[in-house]
């Protein structure tokens, strides 16, 4: 493929993620040493979005790769149109950064044997469906996991962004140093600090986000929180905002919230361990949504601002990464970006890029790795396919900070603050 002139199809360009990755593609074209490097040089990049974008969107993201760009505009729920699309262009791989519904794009791309890579999953049907509420991500994963095994005729990867993506690349790493020892459990972290630099920026009735607020609203008021262990997924029935977990990763420690998440269906189906996603964001909206326990919907009616450092400067980081429990002791590795460096870089913000470059790790195993036909989670790549992700995922994302705690605090629920 490098060799080949490639052509990508890009679902929902115009977002947040869509332009990190375009962002990320920019250095790849400049750097002779990025993996994919040839064929970026001599690729075309359509970009697909609902809504019609001017000329110069992406020009700031990507000034050189921005004359590889051919924008297109229509609705991805026209599937003729957009399998039209697919076969008239001879695209090679589609990379979905939208909202479209995840099966929907993975029939017209398994259809033609195009290649496909997304960040979550998908569904519009169940967003609508009220009487989900609660259950809305697994009910969605369920979904995928029931129809996955028709998927054939092409080689896809979802879930490769951060998380889920590289934090599954993550905990197979570290399990892999000590293979002969399973640990009890295994807890995808984060904690996002980031907000304004000027705080006089805060408007009322407004909930702010690094990603999508809409999405985010869907795991933090909608769903219940949720963990898995020993291949069961259990709910606690309470709002996520009303308890806390706390996590020490050497000398940093926070408490964050428990949240449904793809990987943690993803690694609790493959192990018997205990795993969760525990969440930290920044402390303005962990505020609003610890005062809003009783009154939780009414926040989907507030304006919903998403944290772009091209609006104004952004300061704190976002770290992401995995915590591995054993009986005496724990283990650690995670990713730590600062947004005014993300930003002077790649024009975006931290949790965008560290997306960005999960989903470079499932490009480059996609069209350079041995990626078997089917539909895979990062965590179900072979041996030698979970070594070439963690290599490309590691030419942008740094740094890997690994390390031990040499006590342990338990399991989920000993971990628990109310």
């Amino acid at each position: 493929m490098e060799n080949d002139h490639l052509v990508i199809s890009l679902l929902g360009s115009g977002g947040g993620v869509g332009k990190a990755v375009l962002a990320l593609l920019e250095q790849v074209l400049q750097d002779a040493q990025a993996p994919l490097h040839k064929s970026i040089t001599g690729c075309t990049i359509h970009c697909i979005d609902a809504k019609p974008l001017p000329q110069d969107t992406f020009t700031p993201y990507c000034p050189q790769l921005a004359s590889h760009l051919v924008l297109h505009q229509f609705d991805l729920q026209d599937t003729a149109r957009f399998k039209h699309h697919l076969a008239n262009t001879a695209t090679a791989l589609v990379i979905d950064a939208s909202w479209a519904d995840t099966l929907t794009m993975l029939d017209c791309c398994n259809e033609l044997a195009v290649a496909y890579v997304n960040t979550a999953l998908e569904s519009e049907e169940v967003d609508q469906l009220s009487e989900l509420e609660g259950f809305t991500l697994i009910e969605r994963y369920s979904r995928f996991i029931a129809g996955r095994s028709s998927y054939t005729n092409l080689k896809a990867i979802v879930g490769s962004g951060m998380n889920p993506g590289v934090v599954q690349w993550f905990a197979l790493s570290l399990m892999q140093e000590q293979p002969d020892k399973l640990p009890l459990a295994c807890y995808i972290v984060e904690t996002d600090s980031s907000f304004y630099a000027d705080r006089t920026l805060l408007q009322p009735k407004t909930l702010y986000s690094t990603w999508s607020p809409e999405c985010y609203l869907d795991e933090a008021v909608l769903n219940y929180p949720m963990y898995v262990s020993h291949h069961q997924a259990l709910f606690l029935y309470e709002a996520v905002y009303a308890q806390t977990f706390i996590i020490r990763l050497g000398e940093l420690s926070f408490e964050g919230c428990l949240m449904p998440h793809e990987e943690v269906l993803s690694l609790g189906e493959r192990f018997p361990f205990e795993t969760g996603f525990i969440y930290k964001v920044n402390e303005v909206t962990t505020a609003i949504l610890q005062s809003h326990l009783a009154n939780s919907d009414e926040l989907w009616d507030w304006n919903h601002k998403l944290l772009d450092p091209r609006d104004a400067e952004l300061e704190g980081s976002d770290l992401v990464g995995v915590l591995l429990v054993y009986d005496d002791h724990e283990r650690y590795l995670y990713n730590v970006m600062e947004n005014k460096q993300i930003y002077a870089a790649y024009g975006t913000n931290a949790t965008y890029f560290q997306v960005a470059c999960g989903l470079y790790g499932g490009i480059c195993s996609l069209l350079l790795g041995e990626v078997p036909k089917g539909v895979h989670w990062i965590d179900e790549l072979s041996d030698t396919g979970i070594k070439a992700y963690g290599d490309y995922i590691a030419y942008f994302m740094k740094p890997l900070v690994r390390g031990t705690n040499a006590s342990s605090d338990g399991l989920l629920l000993q971990r628990l603050r109310k």
